[in-house]
């Protein structure tokens, strides 16, 4: 596997990334958290829809906005860690005194439309391990 790292610093990289990615004949991309694309992010899908590269992405956002696959940190599940911190915090424990978590949970969510208009068949044994698949 070859790995070509494209720099997003400002909007317009997102469609040179793409354009390059196109030109190496990429597999895939991975859409690393970057601030410009998520605020671009319709941007972004629609570019990796267009030249029919599969994309995952770090958030669920991309995927309802038509992007390929995310697997990532469930935020909600986060907001439910972040309220018991809150309730103990207000219950009197010293916030220096609460243990630091990693996130425990984690989502794979897929988008079948999306596959289809890339020309991508998902396998059954993938959308089985999937959270949620939208159609």
């Amino acid at each position: 596997m070859q790995v070509q790292y494209l720099e997003v610093m400002v909007p317009k990289d997102i469609e040179i990334a793409f354009r390059s990615a196109s030109k190496g004949r990429a597999d895939a991309v991975l859409a690393l958290q970057n601030p410009v694309a998520t605020f671009d992010r319709k941007e972004v899908v629609k570019l990796a829809v267009k030249n029919r590269i599969p994309a995952i992405y770090h958030s669920i956002e991309f995927v309802e906005d038509g992007g390929l696959m995310t697997y990532s940190v469930s935020i909600n599940d986060l907001f439910h860690r972040a309220a018991t911190y809150v309730d103990k915090i207000l219950k009197g424990a010293k916030p220096a005194d609460l243990p630091v978590e990693q996130p425990t949970k984690f989502e794979f969510i897929v988008n079948l439309k999306t596959a289809k208009q890339i020309g991508l068949t998902m396998p059954p044994n993938v959308l089985a391990r999937a959270d949620k698949v939208i159609k």
